[in-house]
């Protein structure tokens, strides 16, 4: 993306990337970027020399009048310099709302402090480390429109320890809310309820689905094993007439023609079961799995009315519940970010 594409869609989006307004709000990005570093520097420094570890620190290395020279005559400038940057971030403040609501970069003229809600924040003593965090958000859209304000080493880090804490947080969350269902359900007897209104609101849903998977799977089978089913069903047909031997007797005391009218039995008897096995398997490949046939529609609303008021299904429906709830604890316990990491260890030592 070229530069001046980025600044397309960015703040900018109304000032000219090649005008000097342009130049002129970079330049002022770059300066709220320094000065807001700056100031948390400065405030930094100043709580670490006026606590007790300041001076035990200057103790040791010997430096008490440095220490009591800055405490009497630098920390009131700090105080008083942070006092009028408050009062400069109030009145920049002001000046982009009134810009915000004149050039209309909102829906409405009331959104700007909602969606720059730290930077409002940020003014209160407090809060001061919220002016770090628009100094990132400055930083990340001038390295959107190809300035490199911060170094790739450094916005690579910022980025991953940034990765860390948010998924640690979001780990912590999702395993808090995991584990609150988890007891939710072993403490209440609601869950009955829960589920067997669960199970009624899609029955209808799962009659369709289970007419759509036998017709995909079972009239599939079916019809790829249809040969091999009438075969051996005319085998078992012509093995029973064989096994007859009542049949047999009556047929050799026929002179001459008794043997062949055995066989001939034998060899109706084989098709006539090969024909009804056929006939029977007919109707479940019929249809398609948009469009199941009658039997496999009846049989699924038939399982989709079953009555889930049994212990053994209860059982099973609460086995399935927990197990998933624990698969995703497990899942959401999984470190990213240390799986990132050792790749990375991996990658340096290939490169040594």
């Amino acid at each position: 993306m070229t530069q001046q594409d980025s600044g397309k869609n960015s703040k900018y989006n109304y000032v000219n990337p090649n005008s000097k307004f342009f130049k002129l709000f970079l330049v002022y990005d770059i300066f709220m970027v320094f000065i807001i570093v700056f100031n948390l520097f400065c405030l930094g420094m100043n709580f670490f020399l006026m606590s007790n570890i300041g001076s035990w620190f200057f103790n040791t290395i010997q430096l008490p009048t440095v220490l009591e020279f800055y405490r009497t005559h630098l920390h009131p400038w700090v105080i008083t310099t942070e006092a009028w940057f408050i009062i400069f971030l109030i009145v920049e403040l002001v000046i982009r709302w009134f810009l915000s609501i004149v050039q209309k970069h909102h829906a409405r003229w009331w959104f700007f402090p909602f969606i720059h809600w730290y930077e409002i924040l940020a003014v209160i003593p407090h809060f001061r480390f919220l002016r770090l965090f628009r100094a990132g958000i400055i930083a990340y859209r001038l390295y959107e429109l190809g300035y490199k304000v911060v170094p790739d080493g450094i916005r690579i880090k910022a980025v991953f320890y940034y990765r860390v804490v948010m998924e640690e947080l979001s780990d912590r969350v999702v395993i808090t809310v995991i584990d609150g269902i988890r007891h939710e359900l072993q403490t209440s007897s609601q869950h009955k309820k829960i589920i067997h209104d669960v199970v009624d609101h899609h029955r209808q849903l799962f009659t369709v689905t289970l007419a759509s998977l036998l017709q995909e799977s079972l009239a599939t089978a079916l019809q790829q094993q249809q040969p091999l089913i009438t075969q051996k069903v005319g085998v078992i047909v012509n093995q029973a007439i064989e096994d007859t031997p009542e049949l047999t007797q009556l047929l050799r005391l026929i002179p001459i023609v008794g043997g062949r009218i055995e066989q001939q039995i034998q060899s109706i008897g084989q098709r006539l079961g090969e024909n009804i096995s056929a006939g029977l398997i007919e109707p479940f490949t019929a249809g398609s799995p948009q469009r199941p046939n009658e039997n496999y529609q009846y049989i699924a609303e038939q399982v989709s009315q079953l009555n889930i008021d049994n212990q053994y299904l209860e059982e099973l429906v609460e086995s399935v519940v927990f197990e998933s709830l624990e698969a995703i604890r497990k899942q959401v316990k999984v470190k990213q970010w240390q799986q990132i990491l050792q790749e990375s260890d991996q990658l340096d030592k290939k490169a040594e």
